[in-house]
């Protein structure tokens, strides 16, 4: 919360498993950048890559990218959740270059680093990829049981509870 990460031009990266909190921690770090007039662009990877490949497709990636650029935080989340092409890996290293020791990223993936040529289609690119990101990178790996899980067993307990006590 310091933002120090931001002031070095590092960047952040949360994995772990879907419902503990990698998207809410990545939204409150830009939320505190904004507080601190620090331009902040959230967005989700799939996104990322819709835009990027649009853009590409007519003519405008360097705009696209030059765009992006102006944000000296991004978020990007969800990586992971859905492979891609091999063009939309080719756009990613872009991006993820163009930002490389000039702007500060946060990422979020549900997947561990060595699943990430899976990912990308290609483990030289998904290395290529992650020596950039992680050449200057604080990486937090959140483990534990989904927060809306819990919240839903919780509140399955109590129901099933009342209902034997009615019983």
């Amino acid at each position: 919360m310091t933002m120090r990460f931001m002031h070095n031009t590092e960047n952040v990266v949360f994995l772990g498993p879907p419902g503990v909190g990698k998207t809410h921690l990545s939204v409150a770090l830009g939320m505190r950048a904004i507080m601190s007039d620090i331009p902040v662009y959230y967005i989700s990877a799939m996104k990322l890559v819709q835009t990027l490949k649009r853009d590409y497709d007519l003519k405008r990636l360097e705009y696209r990218i030059k765009t992006y650029s102006r944000f000296r935080l991004m978020i990007v989340d969800e990586i992971g959740y859905l492979p891609l092409t091999g063009e939309e890996s080719n756009l990613f290293f872009q991006f993820v270059s163009s930002r490389y020791e000039k702007r500060s990223t946060i990422y979020t993936s549900n997947k561990s680093f060595s699943e990430w040529g899976e990912i990308l289609g290609d483990s030289v690119m998904a290395s290529a990829v992650l020596d950039r990101i992680l050449h200057h990178c604080t990486v937090i790996n959140i483990k534990g049981e989904s927060y809306r899980l819990k919240d839903r067993r919780k509140n399955s307990l109590q129901t099933e509870r009342r209902r034997e006590k009615n019983e």
